[in-house]
């Protein structure tokens, strides 16, 4: 009998990983990641969250779009990364990272140096229309 996995979406996860250590991420890692700023204590705020692993050719993954960051992006000190089963597809996890930006957007607690302006989908989602059944 094959073993289900734990979770439909996401195959394995690290979180708090200093900036520069990449050695956790398995090459050509598909999925999400999220940077931080290390705050006081044990609080760590967050400031970007992105997905990696969409094209048709997968190149680098995560481990690239970190490496982009590190060069680019100045304010942060650790990353989050959550890789994706194989069968989630590109249109799933642009779908999901939509929604994660769509529910921090406003949030004054987080300070997203990628805020979206919103989706067109999600919008026609929350619309009376397309609620009849």
């Amino acid at each position: 009998m094959t073993k289900q996995s734990l979770l439909k979406t996401i195959k394995r996860w690290k979180r708090y990983q200093d900036r520069g250590d990449w050695s956790s991420i398995p090459v050509h890692t598909r999925g999400f990641y999220v940077l931080y700023r290390k705050g006081r204590g044990k609080r760590y705020e967050v400031v970007y969250i992105g997905v990696a692993g969409l094209g048709a050719k997968l190149k680098g993954g995560i481990t690239s779009r970190l490496r982009r960051h590190n060069k680019r992006i100045k304010d942060w000190s650790h990353y989050s990364f959550f890789e994706v089963h194989d069968n989630v597809t590109r249109e799933d996890i642009r779908e999901l990272e939509c929604l994660l930006l769509s529910i921090f957007r406003h949030d004054p607690r987080i300070k997203l140096e990628n805020i979206q302006k919103g989706s067109r989908v999600l919008y026609e989602l929350r619309q009376p229309k397309t609620w009849k059944q």
